[in-house]
Order: structure tokens, then sequence, then C-alpha cells
């Protein structure tokens, strides 16, 4: 069923239930000093011990276009172009979920469980940008880091996180729908970049869909927040997010359809995930089948 299913406020009461149950027993325990989870500590761990890496690393081209696309885009082979386009994408994350963190209560001093699912869910963002690391290891690069935060974006952000619920609502699940359609159109694309590379291939799958989990729940989650205004309203944030977004990136349009993306965003249906991700992942009551 549609994403954009309509939800009375009892069933939207019981999911936020639902989901604060789903992520305790998914997280485990918060860590709040680390920005961490203690189950998915427990998953970073046992991917470094394990560790694969490329027989062919990325070249200075990653190094000279990973802030600032400063060569011809099309004179990049796919590989550099898709990891300059993760480092841009997820640098956009984390400087989001840096602002939104310093404005979200612990959960030990959370009134209200929407603070406490927030705060679990921003602390899962960061364990994403471990995971993000642990791709660009696999591809050779080392120590990368995600730099400092400008601090006109760091107010902006500040600002953004202090603004009511009901306004925050639907930018932050659009924002969440177009992280889903990147994970989903990069799990369809890694064969044709990294085939070559089966064991490269299979641990970036496996990071990929470490993170399409939760971002799938996350999009659920997101939706949970919204009344008929907020929805209303988000359906008509999707086109111009998506295109201000993917506009400043320019590695997007050589890798991605964006305008395909956006269409499939906006029809977003839980009927196209596949079974190994959507059974361990989480879903709204209203938006999925009923027996």
């Amino acid at each position: 069923m549609s994403i954009f299913s309509p939800a009375t406020a009892r069933e939207r009461e019981e999911n936020f239930e639902s989901y604060w149950r789903y992520q305790q027993r998914r997280d485990g325990e918060i860590l709040e000093d680390a920005k961490d989870l203690s189950e998915k500590r427990k998953s970073l761990v046992r991917f470094q011990a394990n560790p694969v890496r490329t027989r062919r690393p990325v070249g200075d081209a990653f190094h000279r276009n990973y802030l600032t696309m400063r060569d011809a885009p099309r004179s990049l082979d796919r590989r550099t172009l898709l990891l300059t386009f993760l480092y841009k994408f997820a640098r956009h994350e984390w400087i989001g979920i840096s602002a939104a963190w310093d404005e979200t209560p612990t959960v030990a001093r959370a009134a209200y469980l929407i603070d406490k699912i927030s705060r679990y869910h921003l602390a899962e963002e960061f364990c994403h940008m471990r995971l993000f690391q642990e791709m660009f290891r696999t591809f050779g690069l080392e120590g990368v880091e995600w730099g400092p935060l400008p601090k006109r974006t760091r107010q902006l952000y500040g600002a953004f996180a202090r603004l009511p619920g009901p306004v925050v609502a639907p930018p932050a699940f659009v924002s969440e729908l177009m992280g889903l359609t990147v994970y989903l159109q990069l799990d369809t694309m890694l064969d044709g970049i990294v085939g070559d590379e089966p064991e490269v291939r299979d641990r970036i799958r496996e990071l990929l869909r470490a993170i399409m989990t939760d971002e799938l729940s996350h999009v659920g989650e997101r939706r949970n927040f919204m009344g008929p205004i907020g929805l209303r309203a988000a359906r008509l944030m999707v086109r111009p997010m998506f295109r201000a977004f993917f506009g400043g990136i320019p590695e997007a349009r050589l890798l991605f359809d964006t305008r395909q993306m956006r269409k499939d965003a906006e029809a977003f249906d839980y009927s196209t995930i596949g079974p190994d991700v959507l059974s361990v992942s989480w879903a709204p009551s209203y938006c999925t089948p009923r027996p």
C-alpha cells in the first residue's frame, strides 16, 4: 500500500508504540556519549573484523572531486562518480543530524515517546555514517571524514531543528523518502559498477542493505508524524526538494534517472520492496496489506 495512505490519530499513536518497540529490539541500548547503539556497534565490529578490500583502489580523482567537483564529471569512471556522490550525499546527512542531535533531548530526559524515538533515529543515522566510512575503506579510501560544519549551514540546520514538529515533519519525511530512493537505485547499480569484483560488490551491498533497512523504517516513522495537512504538504514538496538536492550534486544526473526517482517516490508502495529487506524493517500498519 502507498506510503501516502491516510491514517487516524489512534492508528498513528499505536504505530509510534509499535515503532518504539521495534527500535529497542533492533538497536539495543543507546550510547549517548558515542552517538551509537549497542547492536549497531556489534554489527560494525563484525564488518571490521572481516575486512574486504578492492584490488583496484580509487586514485587521486576521488580526492580532487569529493568535496567539490573539479574535473569534468563525464571524464570520471562510474566507480569514482559513485564514491564522490556517496560522500556528498552522506555529508549532507551528517550536517543535518549533527545539528538536530544538539536540539533533541536525551532518552533519559525525554518527556514524550516521540522524543525518545527521534533520539534513537538520530543515533541510527550516526551509525550509518560509520557504515559509509566502511564502504570507503572497502575501496581503499582510509580516513575519510566529514569535515567541520560550515557555520552558516550549522545555524540553518539548527534553526530548522527548532521549528515546531508539524512544520518539520513534511520536509523530514520527504528527505527520508529521497534517501530510500537513492539506496534502492544504488542496490540495482552495484553489478554494473563493481560486478568485476564480486567480493567487493557483496560487501558494499551488505553495508548498503544495513542502511537501507533502517531508511525504510525511517520513511514509515516520518510518515507517522503527519496528519492529513502534513501529508498534503509532503506531496507538494517532493518535486522541488528532489530538484534542489540532486541539482546540487553534478554526479547525480550521470548516475541516476532523477526524474524517474522522483516519480518512484511519489508513487512509493511497500509492495515494491523485496521481502529480504521488508521482513527485517518496519512499516506503518495502515501502509501494509491487511489480512
